[in-house]
């Protein structure tokens, strides 16, 4: 049975996220805008639990195919979407790195554009970044073999950030 582990913020992770990255970009690049870290472990200052989330982003699903098959050449494991459309989940990858989740979205996918939105808000706003960090250890304490309870608790917290995302004007 798996535990949900929230830590305190690793600077690890970024350089974590810059060493997958580095691996994956040259087996990618002609077919990708860019490779995204995302998710909490990409917000300077946040707790979190210690796995990195990144996506290859892609102009469209046109190269998909081709970025899939790269990808599988590279031992990963297509998962599809895992019930979130515009989101491939990939698994399995090469050993040596930390734990981590890679994905492939195009630029404009609807998941993709709510994680950005939302990372870069808690990168912007301490006081949001520090209230996430404490919820996500309360539900981690109350949650520990629950992944989707754990997930069910910040979901009212995530909605009210992406509400303030997209009511703030841009400076």
């Amino acid at each position: 049975m798996r535990t949900i582990v929230v830590e305190a913020y690793d600077s690890v992770w970024s350089a974590e996220f810059m060493r997958i990255r580095d691996f994956l970009w040259p087996h990618v690049s002609d077919l990708a805008l860019d490779i995204v870290h995302a998710g909490s472990t990409s917000v300077p200052g946040l707790a979190a639990k210690p796995i990195i989330d990144l996506h290859i982003v892609m102009e469209s699903y046109a190269v998909f195919p081709a970025l899939k098959a790269r990808l599988e050449a590279l031992g990963y494991e297509h998962e599809g979407d895992l019930g979130i459309p515009t989101r491939e989940a990939f698994k399995d990858g090469p050993a040596g790195f930390m734990t981590y989740h890679l994905y492939v979205s195009p630029q404009d996918g609807p998941e993709y554009v709510r994680q950005i939105l939302f990372r870069d808000w808690l990168r912007g706003h301490d006081g949001d970044r520090d209230a996430y960090g404490e919820l996500k250890r309360r539900n981690a304490a109350l949650y520990p073999h629950d992944i989707d309870a754990y997930i069910e608790g910040k979901s009212d917290f995530v909605e009210g950030i992406l509400r303030k995302c997209t009511s703030t004007p841009s400076a």
